[in-house]
């Protein structure tokens, strides 16, 4: 009897055992979809659309020309494609930001460039099937540049954008621009730093205004630092802080935080696009840095508050979840592509998107959608196993001497 007893449970500790190798050891990726044509196709922006799906807004064009389409894609909770729209033109369309309006449609903001008028900044109102209802440019006269990153809907159903524009000062200066419901302007303001200055995050604040994060430049290219600017509700500055050290600092993502202060992600001595290693950089109500972390061998490209008081950056082909003082939980890789948009999900887990396959001239793109569970698990060494099954017969052969011991008793 309990040499039986004894196969049972030592058949239970090896399968256990196996099981939870296999479960720590697999991906914690639930599922990932491409989706794309014979272009390079690239998802810049993306957000869970009140259905329960996906919508994904990037740039589609044939190798590194002006050739340039803006695509927007929905999916359902699964990653399957509903239906995909692509706004072109005889001028060139690029989608950075993406929004679902209250109305379920959408708005993209991006650029649009002209061989007679330069670049402009763009937006593109849709309804709920990508079905263009308007769109308007905004900037000067060549040679003029101006862009829109991001943008985010106010309360009396407007919009406001932010971004870029060199038609003030002549060199590229933080823009922040209010419209109304159909894209006409009702104010903008430009916001002047040492040099070449570029806003790529926006967020609403508590208090009804704004903030905006990019990169300031100093003395040259290779040195930036963080910028954040805070603005009331008309986009009067009330005041501004920059972070960063001697090489060139550049925050990519910004959220307001839980605590009424901000959270801002990037690239530390790396370049404008985000690269060299990523920087946490936590503030207060009033931008007085409060903690910052430096995380080596990682790109920072997007940033989401999680529900737990953490933080979950993405960027590279990897995500980091943090606790609440910015120290690592977890990381993860996901092989096959570069992400540039993270969002938290209705179930806890997180989306990414932006690109697999290769950039080269070469080489073919398409959007990158990847969904993950609420608890992403580190993978756990291989080595692990041979371990773990020698603690499983180990505990199987105490267990059993008990048993005879008890039977002879």
């Amino acid at each position: 009897m309990a040499s039986k007893l004894f196969l049972v449970i030592l058949c239970f500790l090896l399968l256990f055992s196996l099981l939870f190798v296999g479960s720590v050891g697999a991906s914690s990726e639930m599922w990932s979809q491409t989706y794309g044509g014979p272009k390079g196709d690239y998802a810049r922006s993306l957000v869970e659309t009140f259905d329960g799906g996906y919508a994904l807004v990037g740039i589609s064009r044939d190798g590194y020309g002006f050739n340039i389409d803006c695509l927007l894609v929905k999916t359902d909770a699964y990653g399957n494609m509903e239906w995909n729209q692509t706004y072109r033109g005889e001028d060139s369309y690029q989608g950075d930001a993406l929004i679902q309006t209250s109305d379920e449609g959408f708005i993209i903001a991006g650029d649009r460039y002209s061989i007679d008028e330069g670049y402009d900044s763009w937006l593109a109102k849709t309804d709920a099937y990508g079905n263009m209802e308007w769109n308007k440019t905004y900037g000067g006269p060549r040679p003029s540049i101006e862009h829109f990153n991001s943008i985010v809907e106010t309360s009396d159903g407007g919009f406001v954008a932010a971004g870029y524009t060199t038609f003030r000062a002549g060199d590229n200066d933080f823009w922040l621009v209010k419209m109304d419901i159909y894209g006409n302007v009702a104010w903008n303001q430009t916001y002047d730093g040492m040099g070449e200055d570029f806003a790529v995050s926006l967020v609403v604040t508590i208090d009804g205004g704004y903030a905006l994060a990019g990169g300031t430049q100093l003395s040259s290219w290779s040195e930036r630092d963080f910028w954040l600017v805070k603005t009331d509700e008309f986009g009067n500055m009330e005041w501004n802080r920059t972070y960063g050290g001697d090489g060139n600092d550049f925050a990519r993502s910004l959220v307001a935080t839980s605590d009424g202060g901000y959270a801002l992600a990037g690239g530390k001595d790396g370049d404008v696009y985000g690269g060299g290693d990523f920087w946490l950089v936590k503030t207060d109500e009033y931008g007085i840095m409060e903690w910052n972390r430096t995380y080596k061998e990682f790109s920072a490209h997007s940033l989401v508050e999680a529900s737990d008081g953490g933080y979950a950056i993405a960027g590279g082909n990897g995500l980091v979840k943090t606790d609440a003082y910015g120290n690592i939980e977890w990381n993860r890789t996901y092989n096959g592509g570069w992400a540039s948009s993270l969002i938290e999900t209705s179930d806890g887990g997180y989306a990414l998107a932006g690109y697999s396959g290769s950039l080269d001239i070469a080489g073919k793109t398409d959007f990158w959608l990847v969904k993950t569970d609420a608890q992403v698990i580190p993978e756990f060494p291989s080595w692990t196993i041979l371990p773990l099954l020698f603690v499983a017969c180990l505990v199987g052969v105490i267990f059993r001497n008990k048993l005879r011991k008890n039977d002879l008793e």
